[in-house]
Order: structure tokens, then sequence, then C-alpha cells
């Protein structure tokens, strides 16, 4: 049955990165997170689709182990291949489309 989400700029969880799981396609998951606590740094097993959908996050990853930073707000997508180590700090609350590989932290 085909879904509809409206309210996805007014999401909001009982902790940071708490999500609405919103699909799985293939092995992968689709997921709604709020937060306003950064994550931790860590590598994927697959690829990552991180898109802001309200808000402004500080997306810092590191190239042949230096740390770069970006500032992503809305509409604003970082792909993480396999093995790129990277952290996602939130500037205050936002929401964020994921889709990775199931399980994937």
């Amino acid at each position: 049955m085909a879904e509809i989400h409206q309210d996805i700029t007014q999401f909001t969880a009982e902790r940071a990165w708490g999500a609405r799981d919103l699909a799985e396609i293939a092995g992968a998951s689709v997921r709604l997170h709020w937060t306003d606590k950064p994550y931790i740094w860590h590598t994927n097993t697959g690829a990552e689709v991180f898109m802001v959908v309200d808000g402004a996050v500080d997306m810092s990853y590191k190239v042949n182990g230096v740390e770069q930073t970006v500032r992503l707000g809305p509409n604003d997508v970082f792909v993480a291949q396999v093995g790129d180590e990277h952290i996602a700090r939130p500037v205050g609350a936002a929401r964020i489309l994921v889709v990775e590989e199931k399980g994937s932290i």
C-alpha cells in the first residue's frame, strides 16, 4: 500500500538519532532521523546516502587521514562509500533522510 509522509519537517524522536522507518528496498533501509547531537566517527559496510531535509549538519570525513568538514543544509546530499570514515554533527536540531544497508551503524 502506498504511503504519504507530509510531516517530515515536524518529525521528532525521543532521543538523538531516533528514526522513522520509511521503507526497505533490496536490503537497504530508508529512514528519517531526527537529532540534535553528533553521531560517532564510523565507517559503513555499504554505501550511505545522507540528505539533510531540515536544519544544518556539519559533516566531517577523512581523506587520506586528514579531516575535512562541509556544512550541509536542506536538500544537500553526502554520499559515503564503503570505508569512508565520517561523522555528522548537527547545528541545532536536524532531520536527515538516510539510505544505507539495513543494520548498518
